[in-house]
């Protein structure tokens, strides 16, 4: 069993914890660095887009893992992205400006938004923000002038300082670099103040108000940061599939990040992670389920978006915690070995002072 020992209050502040930690962190991001070396093209690809959905997860996680504001919506913020960034890059505009200036646009959107919703909770936050993505795809479809419409957009093709971004490795280092920005970036926004306003609103409302927290402002600041990661996130993403068509950032997609932190575990950073390898592998999975299944229920229309349902109700049900919640059990069996208790996580029903009031 590990003991951690503390000699500085830094200590309780630290993103990793234990010496495990840093070593399968260092672990994970040599991997990472050696993957064109060790992986064919296609499989490349399919990483550096795990690494866009890594990113659109940690932007869901701020707004709903750790404040606490469920978003039906957040593909909108993920198309936002992709059409800003390719309709400026039309323009002549560089990458790199390109991307901060879709970053602000969309993180201002999410602020606007959130100013709106700040008042909602539960069921009415879920619709409203659900709303808003019907608003977004309609006004996307018929702007054909601007977007192209139903009939799509052609992403330029990915040059930074003149320089072309033409092979598959070039575009995931690319991917790898913005993914480990955002998820440190991320990890230190919640040893901050606002980080800490996040989740006291997220474990009670009340008890915030009452230190002093302004609720309606800093639910306005996590829908802006949320939105702005995930509209990073869409930045990537449209150099990834090229070609731009409203249908591609729906309902369906918004379910998608959803499961993801769901399943992944919300309020922790690796559960994006998790989440992300997890919905990365559920179209895998979904195409054997097909080969499986009868053909009269195989050929459904509504397959997929029932089955992600499925999943995150047995998830809630059986894993609240989600793949991260199993992991730390895991790592718990083996660092206490052989003195494990099952009762270690036994789940207890707990309620704050505060919340009898409601």
């Amino acid at each position: 069993m590990q003991i951690v020992f503390k000699t500085s209050y830094d200590q309780d502040i630290n993103i990793l914890k234990k010496t495990g930690e840093y070593i399968r962190v260092t672990a994970v991001i040599l991997f990472m660095l050696a993957a064109p070396l060790l992986l064919d093209v296609y499989y490349l690809s399919e990483l550096g887009l795990l690494l866009v959905y890594v990113i659109a997860g940690v932007g869901l996680m701020i707004l709903t893992g750790f404040t606490g504001q469920v978003s039906f919506g957040h593909a909108a913020f993920l198309g936002l992205g992709a059409y800003c960034h390719s309709i400026l890059m039309t323009a002549g505009l560089p990458f790199s400006i390109s991307l901060v200036l879709t970053t602000l646009f969309t993180g201002l959107v999410g602020m606007m938004l959130g100013r709106s919703a700040s008042k909602m909770h539960g069921f009415y936050l879920a619709v409203a923000t659900l709303a808003f993505l019907i608003i977004v795809e309609t006004i996307i479809g018929e702007w054909t002038g601007l977007t192209g419409g139903y009939a799509g957009y052609l992403v330029p093709d990915l040059e930074i300082s003149g320089f072309f971004f033409a092979e598959v490795w070039q575009q995931y280092y690319l991917d790898l670099a913005l993914a480990l920005f955002v998820i440190w970036g991320a990890a230190n926004l919640l040893r901050s103040p606002t980080g800490r306003s996040f989740l006291a609103i997220r474990d009670s409302e009340l008890s915030a108000r009452s230190l002093g927290v302004n609720i309606e402002w800093v639910k306005i600041q996590s829908f802006g940061i949320s939105a702005a990661i995930t509209g990073l996130a869409g930045v990537l993403l449209a150099h990834h599939l090229a070609y731009l068509s409203p249908e591609t950032f729906g309902v369906l997609e918004s379910l998608k990040l959803l499961l993801m932190i769901v399943v992944g575990g919300l309020g922790s950073i690796p559960g994006a992670i998790f989440g992300a390898i997890f919905v990365s592998l559920l179209p895998v999975a979904l195409s054997i389920l097909r080969d499986v299944l009868p053909g009269a229920i195989s050929q459904q229309a509504g397959l997929e978006p029932m089955l992600f349902g499925l999943i995150i109700v047995i998830f809630v049900i059986f894993e609240p915690e989600g793949i991260n919640g199993r992991w730390k059990k895991l790592l718990h069996f083996f660092e206490t070995f052989p003195y494990y208790r099952k009762a270690s996580f036994v789940r207890q029903k707990s309620y704050l002072k505060t919340e009898r009031m409601r």
